[in-house]
């Protein structure tokens, strides 16, 4: 593939969400030429669709009795052993600067009567700490805040470009990106970084919370590009996503676990609460066992969703804390003030991804990432609730400071000598099938046969292809993840966070309080790596 066009730059950044331009942002503030490259409209990403809000204890703005320590705390409970405590200290402590800075950039957060920033408790969580915005259209005003800093002309942006390949010199390091717009013209981006803030994988499955754009490609470039990932069998899937219908596909409007923080309850078809009994926080226990307590509810009663009871929140209550969620519901005939909501778990998060210190340097020079296509070590087998938001803003700046701090002392490479080290033929199975594949055995209940079963029908339905447009690259990306879930997942017999094994039910610290690095061996083939992680504070 010849590119027909360059450009230079001394930071791309591949992705418009909350990571990405917090990192734009901050690179160009330090002096850097910054380049933002998206393969859909600006703002197209998983930012806008976070409905919660930020998990942060705010200086004379928290609960009583709420400190970072605790959150810190409830943050490790969550991820259920797998965390790098050392990462989460930092990611949090930095999290109260990093959320008065973006309102000093303009955003703007619901405040209460006594004219504190108002807070609601979500899942996991010990203490109402999560500040929001429009009620719940918190990433909506994080990416518009962002946005409206980043286009008064100082960041160059180039939308409806996917990033297809990293560029490497001879040692190896990256420098720069292979990129094709939307009619699959080639391009070539020279630069000594490369930041990957491409979020996450969710368009494996077939329901899922995610936008269309979530499918995998900056996990994929960075293995190809000789990174490491780990973590991919926890895939945090949401408890309560709108039930549209049997039917449903692709991106399904979601009902934030802030309406359990407001009271909510669940109750399955006979009106029966789903959660009593199941853990002491009851409807707001963590996802990974909230998601699984309704799935296992669904298999008993026969039924494929349980309701969410919001009726508590009568009258005009309900559509002025929610009014995205009460849009949601009215376009399929619900009344949450009278009304228990349908809802059923589906893909949401990845809490695994791109192994990367919180300064979102990866093992291979000049490749960062942060974000959600990232392995920070924040959020371990299971990600609480509205870290994600927290974690994007905390880790861009800490990764633009690297960034400098790595370019001024001489430790990236020189994008003149970069060049496609690698094949663009790369293995792809058709996404309907691999979605339905996984969705069937690699959800929220897994066994050993089910894995095995998925496996053999990738193999069998994977050919190499050319890449040449973006849903080329997208398929090749979901299939490169997907086989690197199975096998990992496969491996992992146990159930953890959101990795439930149902022939493993029980937790196994003994042999696998630990994360899976996965690499591509000289084929390019994955293979399971026993290299020590990364982690911490670098």
């Amino acid at each position: 593939m010849r590119p027909r066009w360059e450009a230079d730059a001394d930071l791309v950044v591949v992705g418009s969400g909350v990571a990405g331009l917090t990192a734009a942002l901050d690179a160009q503030a330090l002096g850097l030429r910054v380049l933002v490259v998206t393969k859909a409209a600006l703002g197209d990403g998983n930012t806008r669709w976070a409905q919660g809000g930020v998990a942060v204890v705010l200086p004379g703005e928290h609960e009583e009795g709420d400190t970072v320590d605790r959150h810190v705390a409830d943050t490790l409970t969550a991820g259920a052993g797998l965390c790098d405590a050392s990462a989460v200290a930092a990611i949090i402590a930095d999290g109260p600067a990093a959320v008065e800075r973006l309102r000093r950039w303009g955003a703007v957060f619901d405040q209460g009567e006594d004219g504190k920033l108002a807070r609601t408790r979500e899942g996991g969580h010990t203490a109402f700490r999560v500040v929001h915005a429009g009620g719940d259209a918190t990433g909506a005003e994080v990416e518009r805040a962002l946005l409206a800093q980043a286009r008064d002309g100082r960041i160059a942006m180039l939308d409806n470009h996917v990033a297809v390949e990293a560029l490497r010199t001879p040692s190896g390091a990256v420098a720069g990106l292979l990129v094709l717009d939307g009619e699959g013209v080639p391009g070539v981006l020279r630069a000594p970084a490369v930041l990957l803030a491409t979020g996450g994988l969710g368009q494996m499955y077939q329901a899922t919370s995610n936008p269309e754009v979530a499918t995998a490609d900056g996990l994929a470039l960075a293995l190809r590009a000789g990174a490491v990932v780990a973590d991919l069998e926890f895939v945090q899937f949401h408890p309560t996503v709108l039930y549209t219908g049997s039917g449903a596909r692709g991106r399904c409007p979601l009902v934030t676990e802030a309406v359990r923080g407001e009271g909510a309850v669940l109750v399955d078809a006979n009106g029966s609460r789903v959660m009593v009994g199941v853990h002491p926080l009851a409807d707001l226990a963590p996802r990974d066992v909230v998601s699984a307590a309704i799935t296992r509810r669904m298999n008993e009663t026969g039924t494929d969703h349980v309701f969410l009871d919001a009726t508590h929140l009568a009258g005009e209550a309900f559509r002025g804390r929610f009014p995205t969620v009460h849009a949601a519901c009215a376009a399929i005939g619900v009344d949450p003030a009278v009304d228990p909501i349908p809802v059923a778990p589906a893909a949401h998060f990845s809490c695994g991804g791109v192994v990367a210190t919180v300064e979102g340097r990866t093992a291979v020079p000049g490749l960062y990432a942060a974000g959600e296509v990232a392995r920070s070590g924040l959020h371990g087998a299971n990600r609480l609730a509205s870290n994600s938001l927290l974690e994007g803003l905390v880790v861009g700046a800490r990764a633009a400071r690297a960034i400098a701090f790595d370019r001024a002392n001489g430790l990236l490479g020189d994008p003149r000598r970069a060049e496609l080290l690698g094949s663009l033929a790369w293995a792809v199975t058709e996404r309907d099938v691999l979605q339905r594949t996984m969705s069937r055995h690699a959800a929220i209940g897994r066994t050993v046969d089910g894995l095995a079963t998925a496996t053999a029908v990738l193999e069998k339905s994977t050919v190499v292809r050319p890449l040449r447009t973006r849903v080329g690259v997208e398929d090749a990306a979901l299939t490169m993840a997907a086989e690197i879930l199975l096998a990992v997942a496969a491996e992992r017999t146990e159930s953890r966070g959101c990795h439930v094994r149902d022939d493993y039910p029980n937790r196994n610290d003994a042999s696998w309080q630990r994360s899976i690095p996965v690499r591509l061996d000289a084929a390019g083939r994955p293979f399971l790596s026993e290299r020590p992680l990364l982690g911490g504070v670098a």
